[in-house]
């Protein structure tokens, strides 16, 4: 006899995702490095990203759960007790380094992946491409860490696709785990020998496939809760989402995880997993803070996009690469969370040298009215903002 699958209701796996990224927890708990460290294992990792319009990527994704959050926090885990790593997940993220030795299988395929791409190519043309990783890291070898800017540019080609070889070169072992970032200095990245930065991980065997993908889909379900095979194996971009249905096949037989249906914001019911006691899980969950918060473009509820859509009904896109006259809001837009309900976004502009946040546009999502409530938890959010990034004044559209 056949059992109908349990229906989570999209406020339920809404709830379920915000309690598994941090975003139910009362924000204004003192923060140590101690705790800033648990937490982000709970998140599993942090995006790194340049773009600085307002405060770095991790900074704002940070700040936006711990009041108490300041960069200085991060940067003692990254660079004074190391127990954070700066790599790749689906771009640079800062990592618990104890699970270094899981980026063992990514530092191989990713070796294999850029000799192969046209990325590679192109950064090595008209040169040597091999001499000059070798080069690169035989002077690191010698002379200790270094930067992109200590070693010569042959040509003029711009910041980005002309990079020059070293550059490239530097992002290549990088990438491949034979170079670490130790520090940065201006957001400059400075690399070492990975036996250097971090030598018992470096030591650690490589782990068999089996034993990885166990790893992968445990960690990525335990911060997902809900989730369905891609969404399992985009979590850590280490493993196919094959691999992942095969994973979720063995762990529902042994009981684990469970199939389930989830309700969409539109409505529309779709197959799923999510972990055995995710009802004992919900009930424990307290209630949203009853604040308004800005979200880092690159806020892990954001970064799948399809997902942020129906689990919200909020579709966001990150527009910085789009050409200015085809963005449809800005730059580098902040979507609004009012509770647990994205409500709307603004165009943010930090003024550094008159200590001015300009908000340059605000739109609020369909059917949400500028009540005086709403309005009130906005003003709130950008005054804790603008303090967060040192900013005096608050211009509004």
């Amino acid at each position: 006899m056949s059992h109908a699958l349990p229906l989570i209701p999209c406020t339920a796996a809404r709830h379920l995702f915000l309690g598994a990224q941090g975003l139910l927890d009362a924000p204004g708990k003192r923060v140590t490095t101690t705790s800033l460290q648990a937490f982000i294992e709970r998140l599993g990792f942090v995006q790194v990203d340049t773009i600085n319009v307002l405060a770095r990527a991790h900074d704002l994704t940070l700040f936006s759960r711990l009041d108490g959050y300041r960069p200085r926090h991060l940067k003692h885990l990254l660079e004074g007790k190391r127990s954070l790593f700066e790599g790749f997940t689906h771009d640079a993220s800062a990592i618990p380094t104890a699970f270094f030795h899981h980026w063992k299988p990514r530092f191989a395929r990713d070796r294999e992946r850029i000799h192969a791409h046209a990325w590679w190519q192109h950064h090595f043309r008209g040169t040597d491409g091999a001499k000059v990783v070798r080069d690169v890291k035989a002077r690191i070898e010698r002379e200790g860490p270094l930067k992109s800017s200590d070693f010569e540019h042959p040509e003029k080609r711009g910041p980005w696709w002309g990079w020059k070889p070293q550059k490239a070169a530097l992002d290549f072992l990088w990438r491949s785990g034979e170079l670490m970032i130790p520090r940065r200095e201006g957001f400059q990245k400075v690399y070492d020998l990975t036996e250097r930065v971090l030598p018992e991980h470096h030591a650690l065997p490589c782990p068999g496939s089996a034993e990885h993908l166990a790893w992968a889909c445990d960690t990525a379900a335990e911060r997902l809760w809900v989730f369905t095979p891609k969404e399992l194996a985009e979590f850590w971009n280490s493993i196919e989402s094959v691999e992942a249905k095969a994973w979720c096949a063995a762990a529902e037989r042994a009981g684990r995880i469970v199939s389930v249906h989830v309700e969409s914001a539109d409505g529309e019911i779709r197959p799923a997993f999510a972990l055995a006691d995710w009802d004992a899980r919900l009930a424990r969950l307290a209630d949203a803070p009853e604040r308004t918060r800005l979200l880092c473009p690159f806020d892990p509820i954001l970064r799948d996009r399809t997902r942020a859509l129906r689990r919200f009904g909020f579709d966001y896109r990150f527009e910085a690469f789009v050409p200015e006259p085809k963005r449809q809001y800005g730059y580098f837009v902040l979507p609004i969370l009012e509770g647990d309900r994205l409500v709307g976004r603004l165009d943010p502009k930090l003024h550094r040298d008159r200590g001015l946040l300009e908000i340059k546009g605000l739109w609020w999502e369909a059917g949400i009215r500028a009540t005086k409530a709403r309005l009130r938890g906005l003003d709130e959010a950008l005054a804790r903002m603008a303090a967060f990034v040192g900013a005096e004044d608050i211009q509004l559209p």
